[in-house]
């Protein structure tokens, strides 16, 4: 179970990498974007997630917005005997959507690409590393299950972000960790 931690972790900053010329939601509006979303399919082309992508399970994000404007990402996800708890920020860009993360290796993109507010997200995440660049496709739901037709959507949105549908993996209903319930 330890030796899960750092690959989960790994696998979590790999689906952070980004494109030049992302598509972001028109007059993005934070207040109506904030709150629970739940991670229901990914695609990405991060070998830690590749390795992993079969056997991850729906998780819970939780977004909100500083008075700076940056996001916060708080997100569980469920493991084999426990949740575990991981805490992302972005500052916030120039242009309404996009968010930045840095630290000392490496520089991480996050684009609301499109959503309806109310039932579906669809971000693309890019992770800029000199040791293994990735980007990833993420659709989130308000609820915890997805429509046949948002996942064919999603699915058409996977080669124009340069990834393969080999990279996807639908993520299977969770209900291991409930809101709020996690490890620190």
């Amino acid at each position: 179970m330890t030796a899960a931690l750092p690959s989960l972790a790994l696998a979590l900053l790999c689906l952070l990498r980004a494109g030049a010329e992302v598509p972001v939601q028109p007059d993005f509006n934070a207040e109506k974007f904030a709150g629970t979303w739940y991670v229901t399919a990914t695609a990405s082309n991060c070998s830690v997630f590749l390795k992993m992508k079969d056997g991850m399970k729906s998780s819970i994000t939780t977004i909100s917005f500083t008075p700076e404007g940056d996001l916060a990402m708080k997100l569980i996800w469920p493991l084999l005997d426990k949740c575990q708890k991981f805490e992302l920020l972005f500052q916030q860009s120039r242009q309404a959507g996009h968010y930045m993360g840095t630290s000392a290796q490496e520089k991480r993109d996050l684009f609301v690409m499109e959503t309806d507010y109310s039932h579906y997200a669809i971000l693309h995440e890019a992770h800029h590393s000199e040791t293994e660049p990735s980007t990833a496709l993420q659709l989130l739901t308000r609820e915890q299950d997805v429509s046949p037709q948002l996942l064919q959507k999603f699915t058409e949105l996977i080669p124009t972000m340069g990834l393969t549908e080999d990279m996807l993996t639908v993520l299977p209903e969770s209900g291991e960790c409930p809101k709020g319930m996690c490890s620190p």
